[in-house]
């Protein structure tokens, strides 16, 4: 009598989730065998789903799981569910790919180590560092594709704090030995992104080598968010193509042409050629000058727009993160105003800074030369300080030309700004980098994990005490 088949299986019932299946026959139908599975993985698999396995005529890709003589004696099985459902596994090459605006959020406070899944056990119990070292550069990368040297220490000590085992062998620092571990498995995943087509990292690639000596350095001009973006750039949605979205572009340009505006089709169009933007504005080999953009995109002309892409950047509602903590800020920064103006008297000497001021009645128009980024303030009268608060008007000046009428409350204006800043790629002007830096990171709250200068971080510790 013939031994009964063993089937020893792999089976991933999530994207990040493994467990596994140990049958003494195999089930008379791929029916039953689901039906197996529903009551072993309880209540991971109560929902309807199709079974995809890896084929070796086809060198392991997946193929669906139809015949159930095609079940294998050992593998690996995906669970597959209905689109839509967000629990599905992945099941072909181009799904390492991000989908527009995946990445929600940035580098957290403190890096919470991935779980890894039932049969992570034994390979944590025998310190199998690849396997780790992959999860680990996953979990980061949907982070950010850039991290700093702080940031891979922050996970490396929070991996050796999760599981003690994983310390490095005697006579090696195991926070400093498994930072350097990280550093190299991540390069190297991230290698493998930019080969794959990933837009943030692909977009880097190209450089100086024994092919292209005349290439730029691999460690110079690195197109990267260095603001704590956190979609910088993307890749383009999987349904739509340059063409299509190019089509978008010029029905966004009829509708702000119209009288009356659509607003939800114009955000609804933005949205989707959110892609095509941020390739054309940060991918550029040269940096396309802000008119020209104005000209391709000019919705993003109007204030709404501007918001909008900001949240879909930075995953932030900008208006309301900003005065939400512009009055828990406010207290103390009205005295330590005060205590500036009493000792200086020049209450507005920081404002005079990022503000040109122009009255309408002069005979000369205002002079813009040498303004990569400003407020113009339009005054009628006797400048005071306080028009500086109040003015007939305010515009947004970039590049030396103003490019459009912003809210006459200085602070919106402001915040307009700041949204440009973002929306154009645009580098913080070397006379206020520390303000716009203390806007992003303390007011904004978007963190890079770059330290502080000294005065700001003064500041911070000044808001932030009790």
């Amino acid at each position: 009598m013939a031994a009964a088949q063993k089937h020893v299986l792999r089976v991933y019932v999530a994207r990040d989730t493994a467990l596994k299946l140990t049958l003494l026959e195999r089930p008379k139908s791929v029916k039953e065998l689901k039906e197996i599975m529903q009551e072993r993985f309880k209540p991971r698999l109560d929902e309807d789903f199709s079974l995809h396995y890896e084929d070796p005529d086809f060198d392991g890709d997946l193929c669906l799981l139809v015949d159930i003589k095609e079940f294998p004696e050992k593998g690996t099985l995906r669970v597959i569910r209905p689109e839509g459902d967000t629990s599905s596994t992945a099941c072909s090459d181009t799904d390492i790919l991000p989908n527009a605006l995946q990445r929600q959020k940035s580098w957290p406070d403190h890096f919470v180590v991935p779980g890894f899944g039932y049969e992570m056990e034994h390979i944590l119990e025998e310190g199998n560092r690849s396997e780790i070292l992959k999860k680990m550069a996953e979990t980061i990368y949907n982070f950010k594709p850039y991290p700093h040297e702080k940031e891979l220490a922050m996970a490396a000590k929070a991996l050796i704090t999760a599981h003690p085992c994983l310390r490095m062998t005697a006579g090696e620092d195991g926070e400093l030995g498994w930072k350097r571990h990280i550093g190299y498995k991540f390069a190297s995943y991230r290698n493998n992104l930019a080969k794959a087509g990933v837009a943030e990292v692909a977009i880097n690639t190209g450089r100086r080598s024994r092919n292209n000596p005349d290439n730029d350095h691999p460690h110079q001009n690195i197109k990267k968010a260095r603001k704590a973006e956190v979609n910088y750039i993307i890749n383009l949605p999987k349904d739509q193509t340059p063409a299509t979205l190019e089509t978008m572009r010029e029905e966004i340009i009829h509708e702000v042409e119209k009288t009356e505006r659509n607003q939800l089709v114009i955000g609804k169009l933005m949205n989707i050629s959110y892609a095509l933007r941020r390739q054309e504005i940060v991918g550029a080999v040269v940096a396309p000058q802000v008119k020209d953009v104005m000209v391709r995109w000019p919705a993003l002309l109007m204030e709404s727009q501007v918001f909008a892409e900001f949240h879909r950047i930075n995953n932030v509602n900008l208006r309301s993160q900003f005065y939400k903590e512009l009055d828990r800020h406010m207290p103390k920064l009205i005295t330590l105003f005060r205590d500036k103006a009493t000792k200086t008297g020049k209450i507005a000497e920081e404002l005079a800074k990022l503000m040109r001021i122009y009255d309408p009645q002069s005979a000369d128009g205002p002079d813009l030369t040498d303004t990569p980024l400003a407020l113009l303030t339009v005054i009628t009268g006797d400048t005071t300080d306080a028009s500086l608060f109040s003015p007939e008007s305010i515009c947004i000046v970039v590049e030396d030309e103003v490019l459009v009428s912003g809210p006459t409350n200085l602070a919106d204006s402001f915040l307009l700004l700041f949204g440009y800043i973002y929306a154009l790629d645009l580098q913080y002007p070397k006379n206020l980098e520390l303000t716009f830096t203390f806007i992003q990171k303390v007011v904004v709250c978007l963190e890079d994990n770059k330290p502080l200068k000294g005065r700001l971080l003064t500041l911070k510790n000044y808001l932030f005490s009790e």
